[in-house]
């Protein structure tokens, strides 16, 4: 597993969990990495970790509805 390390100029109001989880979350939405990879990165199961997706913006599967298409359905 490679490892890196961010500097920040301040502090920032997150957890290690919680920026992790907002990496490994981007990641799966962008396609770069399956959802057992991120769950391992976050340190989870991949059950708990797709039940969290939600909670930071991510939809399961894969697409967001927007407005316009809830007036179509």
């Amino acid at each position: 597993m490679e490892q890196i390390t961010l500097k920040f100029s301040k502090p920032i109001e997150l957890s290690e969990f919680e920026l992790t989880m907002v990496l490994a979350s981007r990641l799966y939405e962008l396609g770069k990495m399956s959802s057992g990879q991120c769950a391992e990165m976050v340190g989870l199961s991949k059950r708990a970790f797709l039940e969290l997706l939600g909670k930071f913006g991510v939809s399961v599967f894969g697409y967001s509805i927007e407005e316009e298409d809830i007036s179509t359905i």
